[in-house]
């Protein structure tokens, strides 16, 4: 695999006839969905949930998933789309950001839990466990958009990056850093961990939503690590990248709501 990444150079549409296109992107979004959201049926039939609820949920969390990451993205480049309106709709092309989702699907599962009188820490339980292995499939995504590499390199697992797509400064470097496949792997890790906590959770004693927040910190981890190796643009908030700055944030918060017991709460 890693000599076929080293010599081939991915192009982001599978197939096109006309107008239509259908872009290697989209299928990874859409292939990380249907394996997440069986995934959630699984686990929720384990707890007598019924597959109707899931669905249900399913759909609003996808939606304004989705959207949250988008709003995101669009932020983090607001000089780039402010001067390409229309590029905010262009999904295909890449541009969701992991922060954003999260925190439309957060929002979105207060919301529902709320509304419904659930257990937002017992769904969050179950969805922090398939969420890396949505982001595991997803990224791939961003390997044939040629938009989530690193900084040159001459391990044999480099990719190779038009020139277009290249940084100014890094025009003349030949291989990169496949950050898409180190952070994929990585939350493949994460995916493993946490299911297995989930199915010993009861021996381990873990109170609820202490798998969501083993997710938060461990993605915030792989982050902050992968960050070290970006190229892309991203704001620096004193002095950090801004997904950096929003990790330690998370670890931090997430790290002081441990002692907070969400035993005696059925719903927040």
């Amino acid at each position: 695999m890693f000599s076929l990444l080293h010599n081939f150079l991915p192009q982001p549409i599978i197939w096109q006839s006309g107008l239509i296109k259908i872009h290697w992107y989209g299928i990874f979004i859409v292939l990380a969905i249907l394996i997440c959201l069986k995934l959630v049926l699984i686990l929720a039939k384990k707890k007598n949930i019924n597959s109707d609820q899931v669905y249900d949920l399913a759909f609003y969390l996808i939606l304004f998933g989705l959207i949250g990451g988008r709003i995101y993205a669009v932020l983090l480049e607001w000089q780039y789309y402010f001067d390409y309106p229309w590029e905010i709709v262009a999904v295909w092309h890449g541009g969701l950001a992991i922060h954003g989702a999260i925190i439309g699907s957060v929002i979105t599962l207060i919301y529902y839990c709320l509304k419904h009188r659930q257990s937002f820490w017992f769904w969050g339980d179950i969805l922090a466990v398939v969420l890396p292995l949505g982001q595991a499939i997803g990224r791939w995504g961003n390997y044939f958009n040629q938009e989530l590499f690193g900084r040159p390199t001459n391990l044999p697992w480099g990719i190779p990056i038009e020139l277009n797509n290249r940084p100014l400064n890094y025009l003349s470097a030949q291989y990169f850093h496949p950050v898409f496949l180190y952070e994929s792997i990585l939350n493949l890790i994460n995916f493993f961990i946490l299911i297995w906590f989930y199915w010993h959770k009861d021996n381990f004693k873990l109170p609820p939503g202490r798998i969501m927040s083993v997710y938060l910190i461990n993605y915030s981890i792989i982050r902050i690590v992968m960050e070290f190796l970006r190229l892309d643009d991203t704001p620096i908030v004193f002095g950090l990248r801004l997904p950096v700055a929003v990790s330690l944030m998370i670890i931090v918060v997430v790290a002081a709501l441990w002692r907070f017991d969400t035993t005696k709460r059925s719903v927040l």
